[in-house]
């Protein structure tokens, strides 16, 4: 049988993101065998970097694999997730599935129609302090998951503005869509992934398009506020079938302190987990020997979560069988959450999904 290691893999996106990917694939020595960009300058420094071929057309590096990452602007997510599966590879797919709702089933139904599979890139899921709270909830500890606080605020953190971050045409939202994509996928996973059947949201633009937006670090050049068209900030509320809920709170920049914590509270235990420094603590309420509350400190072990998210990716490849986590359908519901928060926050009124 074919090892992960064998696994013939490219990368289509050469960028922060697709380089991030290449390092960790060369740390677990894979079988990187080129990647793909429009640019000649992110082909020359992935080409020296990575020494494998950095081709100009996506056919010739699909012609060297097996399988590929995109790590691609969103706007482009479809083009090569789409070409990639009608080659008859498999596909991890950055997250989000795609800039918008239209373009994310488009993407789906290709992946219906390939003999192919599409696995989406939501690695908070395979961060240790995730996984031991998923273990908890199938042994019964929480009893049934019933709310989930999500936050994923920064308190100045634009990626850059006039990049294609916050571009609407070529991002399809700001952070609502960049960061809010992986609360929103976290929490889901926390329920389970349940079928959601209300959004109410509102999503903010009140600091990347002004002249005195004042930061101390930002990811890529400042261009000013006439390159900023996007969201910086959303609050959302998400109800599913049997009454569940998320409450959800995103930002690039606000006045307020950073918050990266997951609050998982069920009938019998809860959680809180701060995915910023991957810290958890379990919740519990007892009557045994005098009426107690009690917090249990988890220490877990800090791996890096994308290279584990590689590593199922690559097993199913091997093994020629679609993974059961991280799948479109899943992805596909995030999508239509986000949909409807920024078409709640358009109407003023909560949106149902049907």
């Amino acid at each position: 049988m074919t090892s992960a290691n064998d696994v013939a893999v490219g990368i289509v996106g050469l960028g922060g993101i697709g380089n991030h990917h290449a390092t960790r694939l060369t740390e677990r020595d894979a079988n990187l065998v080129g990647g793909m960009d429009i640019d000649p300058d992110a082909r020359s420094r992935f080409h020296e970097e990575f020494g494998v071929h950095a081709y100009e057309e996506e056919a010739n590096l699909y012609d060297a694999c097996d399988a590929v990452l995109i790590t691609t602007p969103n706007r482009f997510h479809e083009e090569y997730a789409v070409s990639a599966l009608e080659a008859g590879l498999d596909v991890l797919l950055e997250k989000p599935l795609a800039h918008s709702l239209d373009s994310a089933e488009r993407i789906a139904e290709a992946a219906a129609d390939a003999d192919g599979f599409c696995m989406v890139g939501f690695n908070n899921r395979f961060a240790n302090p995730v996984q031991v709270i998923k273990h908890y909830q199938d042994e019964g500890r929480f009893g049934e998951t019933t709310h989930v606080e999500a936050n994923y605020v920064r308190r100045r953190g634009i990626p850059g503005r006039g990049s294609w971050f916050t571009s609407a045409e070529v991002a399809g939202g700001g952070a609502l869509i960049d960061i809010g994509v992986h609360a929103i996928d976290l929490a889901l996973y926390f329920l389970d992934h349940p079928e959601v059947v209300e959004v109410s949201g509102e999503t903010r633009s009140e600091f990347g398009g002004r002249d005195d937006y004042a930061f101390v670090h930002m990811w890529g050049e400042d261009n000013g506020p006439g390159g900023f068209d996007v969201d910086d900030s959303a609050s959302a509320f998400i109800r599913d079938a049997d009454g569940n809920t998320v409450s959800l709170e995103v930002a690039w920049a606000t006045n307020r302190p950073t918050n990266d914590e997951f609050v998982v509270r069920g009938t019998e235990a809860g959680a809180t987990f701060d995915r910023g420094n991957d810290e958890l603590t379990i919740h519990e309420a007892d009557s045994g020997g005098g009426h107690h509350l009690s917090d249990t400190t988890i220490e877990a072990r800090n791996d890096d979560s994308h290279a584990a998210e590689q590593g199922v990716f690559l097993e199913a490849v091997a093994e020629g069988e679609a993974p059961s986590i991280n799948t479109i359908d899943e992805a596909l519901t995030v999508q239509r959450v986000i949909d409807a928060i920024y078409r709640s926050s358009e109407a003023g009124h909560a949106i149902r999904i049907d």
